[in-house]
């Protein structure tokens, strides 16, 4: 007896006995109905395995789409503008014109100093974008020659040049779909800046050696801790790249400008890298964070950075002291405005706590060091002459 599925047979049922001529047509519609009922059962089954396989499915699809979620989660805990810490209203409002443009395909163009965050930004930016979910590709544009930054933004074909014994693709083919941060824009050398305007007019481009046209499908942003403007009336930048690239400014003011937010700042390297480090968060004393607010931070968060992991490596656990910070006080005031009259008698407190601060990191160092000068102006970050000389100015050498 044949087992029917549909139009297909999937098998037989076969019955056998010892005595000839045993069946008669009686047992053909017995063995029919036997047949029947076995497709059946196993049809069943084979539902039942196909809705099992289905339910097994639809678990790892819905615990793919919780871990996209949570991966989702981790990234706006990371790189969203939520993650972005200040409050100074200069800072803010940067913050507050980058969630704006965010939405938008339009090129943004960041500029401030040096350690500024430019990059951080740049990424939030990605992050909260239709483009969020393509590649955000970084490029350092100082970091390169000249004779190798066209094949870094455009790849090449194999053989296009000596040791080019395979194709490469360039930052805008993996960025594709995505974001591509130029940082340290204004560094371009003429002839690659003439290259880029090309690409940013036409949205298409070929790789070095290659006749195939590529679509250039990113959204750009730059940065630059020059003065562009100033660059293209020196004629060092390219007045029609520099108007492609500046459709949307947003400045991120230094570190020296964003008052209380150095102290945010500091307490969040502290957990962060004190985390990292498997110590307790150990806290900063009050002269240290005295120091750190009255440090002018030339290199901005990424010298705070560096300040704070030092004093941590310094610190075993322990409060982290001024001392272990290895950077010495020094009066500023911001840069972009002239200075606030200040009374005479004012100024004189201001350049006593400034002394008496550094007088207490010099005397801290000597303590650690067990008095041994050498050791203790290496922790401060001077040289031995330099720190003899604050030690016969404040009277510590009797």
């Amino acid at each position: 007896m044949p087992l029917l599925f549909g139009e297909e047979s999937g098998g037989g049922l076969f019955f056998v006995t010892a005595r000839e001529h045993w069946y008669d047509e009686s047992d053909v519609e017995v063995g029919t109905a036997i047949a029947a009922a076995l497709v059946l059962a196993v049809q069943h089954q084979r539902l039942a395995e196909h809705q099992q396989r289905l339910g097994a499915a639809e678990a790892k699809a819905q615990k793919l789409q919780r871990q996209v979620a949570s991966l989702r989660t981790a990234l706006d805990d990371r790189f969203g503008f939520d993650a972005i810490i200040g409050r100074a209203p200069k800072f803010m409002a940067a913050i507050d014109d980058a969630r704006k443009v965010a939405v938008t395909g339009t090129t943004v163009l960041l500029t401030g100093e040096s350690g500024t965050g430019k990059e951080v930004l740049a990424r939030a930016i990605h992050h909260a974008s239709p483009r969020a979910e393509g590649p955000f590709v970084a490029l350092n544009c100082a970091a390169l020659p000249e004779t190798l930054i066209e094949s870094e933004l455009f790849g090449y074909e194999r053989g296009a040049f000596t040791g080019a014994d395979k194709l490469k693709r360039g930052r805008f083919e993996l960025a594709a779909g995505g974001t591509l941060f130029l940082d340290e824009v204004g560094e371009l050398a003429p002839a690659a800046q003439a290259k880029l305007l090309r690409v940013l007019q036409e949205r298409r481009y070929e790789r070095v050696g290659g006749a195939t046209t590529l679509e250039a499908d990113v959204r750009l942003i730059a940065a630059t801790n020059r003065d562009l403007e100033r660059a293209v009336s020196d004629a060092k930048f390219r007045e029609d790249l520099y108007y492609r690239l500046a459709v949307f400014r947003i400045h991120l003011p230094p570190l020296r400008e964003r008052g209380d937010d150095v102290l945010l700042l500091a307490d969040h390297f502290v957990r962060q890298l004190g985390g990292a480090m498997g110590k307790l968060e150990p806290g900063l004393s009050r002269q240290a964070r005295d120091l750190i607010l009255a440090h002018s931070w030339p290199g901005n968060i990424r010298e705070l950075q560096n300040a704070i992991e030092r004093a941590l490596i310094l610190a075993g656990g322990e409060l982290i002291s001024a001392a272990q910070l290895g950077i010495i006080p020094r009066p500023t005031h911001d840069v972009t405005t002239p200075p606030r009259p200040t009374s005479e008698v004012g100024s004189r407190t201001d350049v006593r706590q400034l002394a008496e601060l550094e007088k207490q990191m010099i005397v801290e160092a000597l303590r650690r060091a067990n008095g041994n000068k050498s050791r203790a102006a290496a922790a401060l970050g001077l040289s031995r002459t330099q720190l003899l000389r604050r030690v016969r100015r404040f009277g510590l050498d009797g």
